[in-house]
């Protein structure tokens, strides 16, 4: 069994032997007015937005800090990428993203940035990347007094991200950037198996300000695997009534007529927060359960607000003549070890096989579907004389042709502590992976020119 694994069985083990009942920490406030669409929401970030021609959604995977080094590497490479299509003359690729769709691992990279902009190139890599995080919470998690805490052992994830990296910040200071992206982090509703995220609009269904809400609490619930660490648990507040909005109930209508249980999955879980009697709090868990390439945030709320000419009208944005989205999957393909003997393989080999198993085909399906909704999207903007042209940029380690690459990521655990060579060979083949797609080449290409070979 590997180093991980043997924490993860044992720290498991003991949460379980322990038996202590523990309560979250209830840090979201309420407020007195239902459907609010300021504050850290969609539509204050589209009225920032230039309505360029080009819209930009990135999305990071979950995958530890593996996930957050790849994911840093690809946005140091779009940081460093000249681009001529912005309204203000030539700036970088970095500065034309338009949203930041995160979970797990990459919700760290996303958020950190979504902070304090430029700095993450400054000293990411010292606060996080390069640093054994997961020794600090393994040897406070094997700290007795942490088992019988009322509070729980998330607390201590959440103290470690506030004091190591998001100092204390709330979502309000995260709007105070105006220069940056929307950051959405993502998590998963335990006890429906919602995907929620992060922003002011899903925050409604709580009637709850987000403004006030520590953003290291909003990583630590993307990143909280189950049994491990507790969930994050936000109150449900009733002050906003019972009844869902006009546009959630008009969902579930267009839901019934064109039959799609998709749909009608997603509008039938976001309902569940209007039941505030039975649904007096939410459980937040790490938000891979339910997407583990944060891709399905931007299909969501286009799908729940009735498909991309009503996101447009209701964000009042001007209608792109490109759609460009990146999604950063830091998954593996490892061999797996019980295969190279007839021992029978422990419970943390099954568990984390089958994991992997429905990990691998869930990302497919997320993969397929954004690829018939980005489709669907541009047939539905373009016009006879200005057609909507799409690119779809998948950076993926899977993606790599090298064998001996291949066997050395494959070998990068799913943690939060890696060796320096390990996070310099993700960030140096995230960049490479990048710069080298031909579907961001060809969108290079068109804006800034032809690509010159030195």
């Amino acid at each position: 069994m590997s180093a991980p694994r043997r924490v993860l069985f044992t720290v498991s083990m003991l949460v379980l032997l322990s038996g202590c009942a523990s309560y979250g920490v209830i840090e979201n406030t309420p407020i007195a007015t239902a459907n609010r669409e300021d504050g850290y929401s969609v539509r204050t970030f589209t009225a920032r937005s230039s309505h360029g021609e080009t819209a930009v959604t990135v999305a990071l995977s979950g995958g530890g800090t593996r996930a957050a080094a790849l994911s840093y590497g690809v946005m140091k490479e779009m940081r460093d990428t000249p681009w001529q299509g912005g309204n203000g003359g030539a700036q970088t690729f970095l500065a034309e993203v338009d949203s930041i769709s995160s979970v797990s691992g990459g919700s760290f990279t996303a958020a950190y940035y979504g902070l304090f902009g430029e700095r993450l190139f400054e000293d990411f890599e010292e606060k996080f990347l390069r640093k054994d995080v997961q020794g600090s919470l393994v040897r406070g998690l094997f700290n007795p007094f942490r088992w019988f805490s009322s509070s729980g052992r998330t607390e201590l994830a959440v103290e470690t991200y506030n004091r190591e990296l998001f100092e204390n910040a709330t979502y309000a200071d995260m709007l105070k950037r105006d220069d940056l992206p929307l950051i959405i982090i993502n998590a998963s509703d335990l006890g429906y198996g919602v995907r929620f995220s992060f922003i002011q609009d899903y925050f409604n269904f709580l009637c709850s300000d987000l403004s006030t809400y520590p953003v290291a609490r909003a990583v630590t619930a993307s990143s909280a695997v189950p049994i491990v660490f507790n969930p994050v648990v936000l109150e449900n507040y009733p002050d906003c009534g019972t009844t869902p909005p006009e546009w959630l109930l008009a969902a579930k209508k267009r839901a019934l007529e064109s039959k799609s249980l998709r749909l009608q999955g997603l509008v039938t879980g976001l309902e569940t927060y209007y039941d505030k009697d039975t649904r007096k709090y939410a459980h937040f868990v790490d938000g891979g359960i339910t997407d583990n390439l944060g891709l399905l945030a931007v299909f969501d709320y286009i799908a729940v607000v009735g498909g991309v000419e009503a996101y447009i009208k209701k964000t009042d944005r001007t209608p792109p003549t490109r759609l460009v989205l990146i999604s950063v999957d830091a998954s593996t393909s490892p061999e797996p070890e019980m295969d190279s003997s007839n021992r029978q393989p422990s419970i943390a080999e099954t568990v984390g096989a089958m994991s992997n198993v429905q990990l691998h085909r869930y990302n497919i399906a997320t993969d397929e579907l954004i690829k018939a909704a980005a489709q669907e999207w541009s047939e539905a903007l373009s016009t006879p004389g200005q057609p909507v042209e799409i690119y779809l940029i998948r950076i993926s380690l899977e993606e790599l042709d090298d064998e001996e690459d291949q066997k050395f990521f494959n070998q990068v655990p799913t943690s939060f502590s890696l060796t320096d060579e390990q996070v310099d060979r993700l960030i140096a083949v995230g960049a490479q992976l990048l710069r080298d797609d031909p579907e961001f080449q060809r969108l290079l290409s068109e804006v800034n020119g032809p690509r010159v070979v030195n």
